[in-house]
């Protein structure tokens, strides 16, 4: 490719925290450019929002609708190539079809759509185009996460018996916890859940992802502290495993004083592996026989598909926007292959990576429906 990819983007107006980080990320590696967008439903931030990003006035467009039936009349040097969507649940499906059926790759936020039904309309119309589509678990980007995955494919802790993710974070512990808290706790907005959605659903994808192992089976927990709300606020989630191993998920966003703790311990035969989100350069190595060891980002014996997602030398930390634009550059390589009619390789998550959230949260509500009842996460 001799040009940067050019990209719109359908939410991420004033004020919308992912949405930021998504325009961030897409930028840091020079592959990408926003060209265009639809921002809010309110006119004024939307046009407020595309004067603060420097863009034209007349590719800034009033809606989602309007924005790829403009953009697909552009001549082919000039439209955008794909759509980041960082809006809440209920209108991934309606923003990421619209943009399927007029030609365009999509990035998507997680979870990929209000329901399962949706998922799996939404992953046939991907086939049926051919196009790409990457769903943004950013969590599989970071250089230790990749690490972890490495060592334990290596057989450096052994056989995989017991996995533990907790994911605990406080700002949605007062009843009201301002306007981005507000749509997650609407079941209009949010779907069928609320924290399960919300950050279980990364907690799912990334334990399938580090292990390479198949979540067969789960009982929930979910609960509702605050009172007023109708969707769950913290759970708890036992899982049994395709190798046979074991595990739990534990989750909440109403743990009081928690910032964004994130937690993933890998428990082998032979050693143990474990990751914090607040702590990301350090991947900790544990057995039985020898003294704890912590690898460090870009330092000593870390494996080349760890350095490969790092910018800086050691010591210079990276994090959350990083992990973000490992993602973004990941689909950039992607559609810069598809255009040129080249084979590549991918890491980031897929539409069916999508479909397995979903169903993770479909069966997670049900089993706490049902007093924890075990169900089977079938494939589908």
């Amino acid at each position: 490719m001799k040009r940067k990819l050019r990209m719109g983007m359908a939410g991420g107006g004033p004020g919308a925290f992912i949405g930021a980080v998504h325009r961030m990320a897409a930028r840091l590696d020079g592959k990408i450019e926003l060209v265009c967008g639809a921002f809010s439903t309110d006119p004024e931030r939307n046009r407020l929002m595309a004067e603060k990003l420097f863009l034209p006035e007349e590719r800034c467009y009033p809606d989602y609708e309007t924005m790829f039936r403009e953009e697909s009349r552009l001549p082919e040097g000039e439209r955008m190539d794909f759509v980041a969507i960082t809006t809440p649940n209920v209108t991934h499906f309606k923003i990421a079809s619209e943009a399927l059926r007029n030609g365009f790759h999509v990035i998507c936020e997680k979870p990929m759509t209000w329901s399962l039904e949706e998922a799996l309309r939404l992953r046939d119309l991907v086939r049926e185009s051919g196009l790409i589509f990457a769903l943004m678990h950013n969590y599989s980007a970071y250089p230790m996460i990749r690490q972890m995955r490495r060592m334990i494919e290596e057989g450096k802790i052994g056989t995989v018996r017991k996995v533990v993710a907790s994911y605990d974070l406080g700002w949605l512990s007062a009843p009201n916890a301002g306007k981005q808290a507000a749509w997650r706790v609407n079941p209009q907005i949010s779907g069928i859940a609320a924290c399960v959605g919300d950050i279980g659903t990364h907690a799912e994808h990334l334990i399938e992802f580090v292990t390479g192992l198949e979540i067969t089976e789960l009982s929930a927990d979910l609960s509702t502290f605050v009172e007023g709300r109708v969707l769950d606020d913290d759970a708890t989630i036992l899982l049994h495993f395709s190798n046979g191993a074991k595990g739990v998920i534990e989750l909440s966003e109403v743990a009081c004083g928690e910032e964004n703790q994130f937690k993933l311990r890998v428990y082998g035969s032979e050693g143990c592996l474990e990751w914090s989100q607040q702590t990301p350069e350090d991947l900790i190595w544990k057995t039985n026989d020898a003294a704890m060891r912590v690898l460090r980002r870009g330092w000593a014996e870390t494996d080349a598909s760890a350095h490969l997602l790092s910018r800086l030398p050691a010591g210079h930390p990276e994090g959350f926007i990083e992990a973000f634009a490992n993602l973004y550059s990941d689909f950039a390589d992607a559609l810069c292959a598809y255009m040129e009619g080249r084979e590549c390789q991918t890491w980031f998550p897929s539409v069916e990576s999508g479909v397995r959230g979903m169903n993770f949260i479909e069966n997670a509500v049900r089993s706490s429906e049902n007093h924890a009842q075990w169900r089977k996460l079938e494939r589908i």
